[in-house]
């Protein structure tokens, strides 16, 4: 169960990672009055989808580790 977890936790990171650069390299800016404005038209559903898996993964890795102790 602790292996699983931990595959969880590193596939989750990974995920944020590439779509959060996406995420950030999907944004338009504006200049206006000398000002940039960024829109961003990124899709957020993945990078929320990585982080629960991540939080998912180390969970898993924390409960198997107090259910390997008792």
């Amino acid at each position: 169960m602790k292996i699983l977890g931990i595959v969880l936790t590193i596939l989750g990171l990974v995920g944020c990672i590439y779509f959060g650069i996406q995420a950030m390299n999907d944004s338009e800016s504006v200049s206006i009055l000398g000002a940039d404005i960024a829109v961003s038209t990124a899709d957020w559903a993945p990078l929320i989808v990585s982080a629960v898996v991540a939080i998912a993964g180390v969970l898993i890795m924390r409960t198997a580790a107090t259910a390997s102790k008792a």
